[in-house]
């Protein structure tokens, strides 16, 4: 069955609606992990660990055409989109983990919010937001239309992070979906 995608001008109509999460602490919505290619595992409960990202996951396993040698890049080891975009983007929550990332926050991910350096505390786990963007891929366009890639990749999606953002784990710990999830010293 092929999802109904979303036309720009629709997205852009619910961009208000997507931007009214909240600044400084919000809640773990979903965690999906991906142990293969184009598999996803749903979980209620994960465990984040500074070396492997997110446990099961095969993060630590993808190449990365950023880094010289195409190892893992260190700084893409958790991606992380916002709740409300995804619904906006995906429509059914069953589609949400089509996206690729491994959390799904109600948390503002804006540049302004969440620049490079900011961490973020999840249960005992910490993680810290990266440099590195976040965009739109190939991917992402067959499975939720050209228009979301030009929604989450224009001037707007970019300040914004709607397609998401990139950290890496400072501290390892149990995560559990609808736990607090909350911006570290600020």
């Amino acid at each position: 069955m092929h999802a109904y995608h979303r036309t720009l001008a629709e997205l852009e109509a619910g961009l208000p609606v997507a931007r009214l999460s909240p600044a400084a602490a919000g809640t773990l919505e979903l965690i999906v992990r991906r142990p293969g290619i184009g598999r996803r595992d749903v979980l209620t409960l994960g465990h984040l660990d500074p070396l492997v990202g997110l446990v099961g996951d095969t993060w630590n396993q993808r190449g990365s055409s950023r880094t010289p040698d195409r190892s893992p890049h260190p700084d893409m080891q958790i991606n992380i989109m916002n709740s409300r975009v995804i619904a906006l983007i995906a429509g059914d929550r069953s589609r949400w983990a089509l996206a690729g990332d491994q959390l799904y926050v109600d948390l503002d991910l804006s540049a302004a919010n969440l620049p490079a350096g900011t961490r973020l505390a999840i249960g005992t786990a910490v993680v810290e937001v990266t440099a590195q963007p976040h965009t739109g891929c190939g991917k992402f366009a067959e499975r939720f239309g050209v228009d979301a890639t030009k929604f989450v990749n224009s001037p707007t999606g970019r300040a914004f992070n709607l397609r998401g953002i990139n950290a890496r784990v400072v501290t390892g710990g149990p995560i559990r979906v609808g736990e607090l999830l909350s911006k570290l010293g600020g």
